[in-house]
């Protein structure tokens, strides 16, 4: 007896229905990094239009953790679907390695004490040993890149140029040395770049402090315009929540234009701002009078007795002051505040930080000499209460700024540092008339595409509102800025950039050690007498921000300026903000024509992820257990434009949808195995319609697609594509495509036609599901092409075939599926109720509209094919009511090889269990077919 099981076109493929990709994903790897897969995609892509993304560096200290990995898989599918849309897009990945978080790992292991040479031996060598073990990891996740020649900051080449592009800043004429506030760590030693602070909650003392008006009863008379009593005492009451910078204080600021109030208490005269008047008497426990009120502009130079040390201050005028909270008049300390060293250089006043780097006064400070500012607090109050001069203490809980290394509050502190200054205006770039770096920096911005949109508004902000950015620190592992400096008067020498190249020549050679190294004597002679070689290292900051003058216009293979920067949303206020002011001041624009911000990783809860909580997932145990491709499907499937979540729940809800992905391409591959594109290939027009619809289907989809990747929206590629994997193919096409596959000669046109558009749907799909699933759609490429040195990335979006009647096929067979799926849930309830087992056992009455019987009745036989059931009966009628589907147990024979129940089924002699159409098949001519 005939097994005619084996006479189906069954086919097997080596593509495993298993992807076991964390085990076989290794041995890509190593075959990819054989053939030299990135060099090769270098020359296959060589004269294609450039599509630079220039890499934001990661830090080089630690492992690489769940973010990382974010940042560099979105990095790789941009690159990847670049490149298959026809650029040459190569990509450089980087690494920061110098700054303090590495110092401070050397100081952990070492100890503080350590010469400066060999502090910046050891960095150098740790941030080798930390780029090496990131490298291997990123490399694990499959993206490719220039691994071999990464830029390093630490590179000599990059430590020259870094300070060429500092030379370049200070020609421009943006640089400039002051001593105003920054921000300073106590633990750090050293002042901080704005992207180096966060803010946390932190309880402070906030007090009411009255600083006695000298002579008040002439002052107060005339600004007032009332009688006032020769003994009156009176007071200017100021609130601050850092007692301790009152030692600092120079002047009390109020607001011109505000109204203030002369008020009689029992505590004396105060003078208050009339809007805050009763919140603060009530604060005080006190009552009060108004006599009289003024604007703060008529209180302008009042003199007042400092509380505790024997000096006067004034009343200034600034319009930093506000109502929000306090008493409407500032305590103002130049030396301790951004607002009060602008206020104070309108009235010349001085603005000398009495308080070390260490965080302690100067000995010679009255009242808290020796002691840190924390301390100092404490005693500032002890006095205040007993001189009488504080109206009112409270502990407040305020945001406040902390070091994002040490998690520790920072101060305010004035110091000598260097500054690129946002209001200054260009000594010597082009083009860019007669606008500040501020200016700028805001044209830049409007000039730049975000995604997402809303990270205009942010950088915008911020711009509109940084102070001048402070780019000196004071540690040994950093860029030095190679100034020589007059030695009384601090003045730059007058040769600084020709000075500054030739310490960069050197640099070049020997790193950053050849300036620590340098005797100054070497370059200027006899003037080392009066000159000396600036201490300062450069803000880490400025390393990576000129990385585009440095790294991306020094090597030939990029272009400046870049197409996109890419980067988490804090770099808003990081590199993103670093890059563009840099860019400003060297070139007078950004240097980037877009600008890509992702989320930060959350649990699946909404948590940040904490050791302390037990939620950290960490990418190398993703890869270990699932393997590389399931974390880039997690990172492409998730809107990166909010917060991105994992868990392990997430993990496997991935996994799952891998798992159906894989399936549909097993199934392309399978039944692809005996199919020779070159021999095989059916012509368009001679396709069946279905297959001419799905072409159609699959040309439009491949566009829609094409857009998403164009807009970085990848969750929406991934979503598009796993629809299409399930409703599009799964639940529509393939499913009827198996019985022509299976069952129509092999040979046959009905299966070549099938073939042909499966052909082109495979290599549509692998092409664009290879930036995301890299591995697997090298492995799948492999499989279709049967080459092993090719790859799926030496080739652009698949050319689908054209064919004229696209747009009406997909109107039609858009109708059509419209009306399948009421068939499909028909038969599902009739099977649901026991009166039928599987579709094919079922015969089906349609009873349709004129439009519709047509539509359905042109398909012909071939209806039962799109319908998956044995027998169709189509009846046209007039009355909507009378439209509907009835479901029946067919009557007829089921053929033992296509398991249709055919009335012909068993006419045939020798093969008494076939229908006939299977017969022709297996030993005539084949059977014919047109539409499915």
């Amino acid at each position: 007896m005939t097994d005619y099981k084996k006479t189906l076109n069954l086919l097997d493929t080596p593509f495993p229905m298993r992807g076991n990709l964390a085990s076989r994903e290794p041995g890509m790897l190593k075959a990819w990094q054989d053939k030299n897969l990135y060099q090769k995609i270098r020359a296959v892509s060589k004269g294609r239009p450039k599509f630079i993304l220039h890499d934001g560096p990661p830090y080089a200290n630690g492992d690489i953790h769940i973010g990382h990995a974010v940042n560099k898989i979105l990095k790789d599918i941009i690159i990847k679907s670049k490149t298959l849309a026809g650029f040459d897009a190569p990509y450089v990945p980087g690494w920061d390695c110098h700054g303090l978080p590495i110092e401070h790992q050397i100081e952990k292991k070492h100890g503080k004490h350590l010469p400066a040479d060999k502090v910046r031996e050891l960095c150098r060598a740790f941030a080798q040993e930390q780029v090496e073990r990131q490298k291997a990891d990123f490399i694990r996740l499959g993206v490719l890149g220039d691994w071999d020649n990464p830029y390093l900051t630490m590179n000599f080449k990059t430590e020259a140029g870094i300070i060429r592009a500092l030379g370049k800043i200070y020609q421009s004429g943006y640089l400039y040395q002051g001593q105003k506030p920054v921000n300073w760590c106590i633990d750090c030693g050293s002042a901080l770049a704005e992207a180096e602070v966060e803010y946390e909650d932190k309880t402070s003392p906030a007090i009411d402090v009255g600083f006695a008006v000298q002579f008040a009863h002439s002052s107060l008379s005339g600004i007032f315009g009332i009688a006032i009593p020769e003994n009156a005492q009176a007071y200017a009451i100021i609130w601050t929540t850092t007692p301790w910078t009152l030692p600092a204080n120079q002047a009390v600021s109020v607001h011109p234009d505000f109204d203030y109030a002369l008020v009689q208490t029992a505590h004396g005269l105060v003078i208050l701002a009339s809007e805050l008047q009763q919140a603060c008497l009530a604060r005080y426990d006190l009552t009060g009078e108004t006599l009289a009120t003024c604007k703060g502009r008529a209180l302008e130079h009042l003199a007042l007795q400092h509380p505790f040390e024997p000096r006067t201050v004034k009343i200034i005028c600034g319009k930093h002051v506000t109502l929000e909270t306090g008493t409407g008049l500032v305590h103002t300390a130049p030396a301790h505040g951004l607002d009060d060293y602008f206020a104070g250089q309108n009235y010349g006043l001085p603005s000398d930080s009495p308080v070390d780097g260490d965080g302690k006064f100067m000995a010679s400070t009255p009242l808290v000499g020796g002691l840190s500012v924390w301390k100092a607090n404490d005693i500032v109050i002890d006095t205040l209460k007993t001189s009488g001069h504080l109206f009112c203490l409270k502990k407040i809980d305020h945001s406040y700024p902390h070091c994002w290394r040490h998690k520790t509050p920072i101060i305010f502190r004035a110091t000598p540092q260097w500054f690129i200054g946002m209001n200054l205006h260009s000594s010597t770039t082009a083009n860019v008339g007669d606008k500040t770096l501020r200016d700028l920096a805001m044209q830049a911005v409007d000039s730049t595409a975000f995604y997402p949109a809303w990270g205009r508004a942010r950088l915008e902000a911020m711009i509109k509102n940084r102070p001048d950015w402070c780019v000196s620190r004071q540690r040994n592992w950093g860029v030095p800025m190679t100034f020589f400096v007059h030695k009384d008067t601090h003045a730059l020498h007058p040769r600084s950039l020709e000075l500054l190249e030739q310490v960069a020549q050197k640099v070049e050679q020997q790193g950053i050690e050849a300036w620590f190294a340098l005797d100054a004597a070497e370059l200027l002679g006899d003037e080392a007498q009066t000159y000396k070689k600036l201490t300062d290292t450069l803000d880490v900051w400025f390393d990576s921000g000129t990385t585009h003058d440095t790294v991306v216009k020094a090597d030939a293979q990029l272009k400046f300026p870049v197409d996109l920067y890419l980067e988490g949303s804090d770099q808003h206020r990081g590199w993103f903000q670093s890059s563009l002011l840099t860019g400003c001041a060297i070139d007078g624009r950004a240097p980037y024509d877009e600008l890509l911000t992702h989320g930060f990783v959350v649990d699946g809860s909404g948590h940040k992820m904490s050791k302390s909580k037990g939620n950290v997932i960490a990418p190398q145990k993703v890869m270990d257990t699932s393997g590389a491709d399931i974390l880039r499907l997690w990172v492409a499937s998730t809107d990166y434009s909010g917060e991105l979540s994992i868990s392990e729940e997430i993990l496997k809800r991935v996994v799952e949808s891998y798992r159906r992905i894989r399936n549909t391409l097993r199934f392309l591959l399978a039944n692809l195995m005996d199919f020779n594109p070159h021999t095989d290939t059916v012509a368009v027009a001679d396709c069946l319609e279905i297959d001419r619809y799905m072409l159609a289907l699959t040309q439009a989809f491949q566009e829609d697609l094409t857009r998403s990747y164009q807009r970085y929206e990848f969750h929406q590629v991934v979503h598009k594509l796993h629809n299409f994997c399930s409703e599009d193919l799964g639940g529509f096409y393939l499913d009827i495509l198996k019985d022509r596959l299976y069952t129509a000669a092999a040979k046959g046109l009905p299966r070549r036609s099938a073939q042909t558009a499966l052909h082109h749907i495979a290599h549509s799909l692998v092409r664009l599901f290879a930036p995301i699933l890299s591995f697997t759609s090298e492995e799948v490429w492999e499989q279709l092409t049967g080459d092993a040195q090719d790859s799926v990335l030496f080739h652009t979006w698949h050319d689908l075939p054209a064919h004229p009647d696209t747009e009406s096929l997909q109107q039609r067979w858009a109708k059509i599926r419209s009306l399948r799926s009421h068939v499909l849930k028909k038969l599902e309830d009739s099977r649901t109720q026991g009166e039928i087992g599987s579709s094919l056992a079922a015969a089906v009455e349609i009873r349709a509209n004129k439009e519709d019987f047509a539509l359905l009745n042109a398909l012909g036989d071939d209806l039962r094919f799109v319908l998956i059931v044995s027998e169709v009966r189509l009846i046209p009628v007039n009355d909507p009511q009378q439209e509907g589907i009835t479901v029946t147990s067919s009557a007829h024979t089921k053929c033992e090889r296509c398991w249709h129940y055919r009335q012909d089924t068993g006419q045939h002699a020798e093969h008494p269990t076939l229908c006939a159409r299977c017969v022709a098949n297996l030993h005539g001519g084949g059977e014919e077919r047109h539409f499915a």
